[in-house]
């Protein structure tokens, strides 16, 4: 995944924005004020940070060398990923996904339905808890 590509992807949710408050290099995603990805997307090499569920951050780190706690983050709820081609970009989307929802599950059910979040994530998961499991 190249750097456009990884900033399309996050830019491409309801409600995504673009901010840099920490330096002009560091992108920071966010939704309703809350941060979802970290990135510097002119890295070399580019990684990118996430929030993940706990159990699923420690499989993640387990299975790829590329993955490890979140870089100057609670590691417990954030990895971060090296873009070096080992992780299948279709996993990473998936991991970008799931800390967006991650975040949003955790705002007031109106900043939710702002983001048109719950029927979003009952379209694309087709469970009818979301794609995060978080019950509606």
């Amino acid at each position: 995944m190249t750097p456009a590509a990884l900033k399309k992807l996050c830019l491409s949710f309801p409600g995504a924005r673009e901010e840099f408050p920490f330096d002009e290099g560091t992108s920071v995603f966010k939704v309703a004020g809350k941060i979802f990805a970290l990135s510097r997307l002119t890295g070399k090499p580019l990684s990118v940070s996430l929030k993940c569920e706990p159990d699923l951050a420690v499989q993640l780190r387990t299975a790829y060398p590329a993955i490890t706690g979140g870089y100057h983050l609670n590691k417990r709820h954030w990895n971060t990923v090296v873009i070096d081609g080992s992780v299948p970009d279709r996993l990473l989307r998936e991991m970008v996904e799931d800390s967006y929802d991650l975040v949003v599950a955790g705002l007031p059910r109106r900043e939710q339905e702002k983001l048109h979040w719950v029927a979003l994530s009952r379209e694309e998961t087709g469970h009818p808890e979301g794609h995060t499991g978080v019950p509606l």
